[in-house]
């Protein structure tokens, strides 16, 4: 199980403003703001995804989400934030039937998804 996770940003500003707008959807919030250095985002008062000041580096973090239409919310956040379009929301049928995600790249080019694993 994972506790947190953190990835490095060029632009802290640029970046938190995308991902407290990608990832409103999905009910998380920018819980802890330590400026430049690092923000934590999550929900329920735990933070698990943090933002870091520094180079980033190729990486993919998905997002679990509650059921598809949330995963839609999260895509058209995402883009409206200026994310760029990774894998709109659709089935992906070669990971298993009830694999639904969309995928956006965020302004340092992380390749961000939001899935559910239910079936319609």
């Amino acid at each position: 199980m994972i506790d947190h996770m953190g990835i490095n940003v060029s632009d802290m500003a640029t970046s938190k403003r995308f991902y407290e707008a990608a990832l409103k959807p999905l009910g998380y919030s920018v819980l802890m703001d330590f400026g430049d250095p690092a923000v934590g985002l999550g929900e329920d008062g735990k933070p698990d995804f943090w933002l870091g000041k520094g180079v980033p580096r190729p990486s993919h973090v998905a997002f679990r989400s509650r059921d598809r239409a949330t995963v839609d919310a999260f895509y058209a956040a995402a883009i409206a934030a200026g994310g760029r379009d990774n894998g709109a929301p659709g089935v992906r049928a070669q990971y298993h039937p009830g694999y639904y995600g969309a995928f956006v790249l965020d302004p340092d080019g992380y390749n961000i998804e939001a899935v559910c694993h239910q079936a319609p």
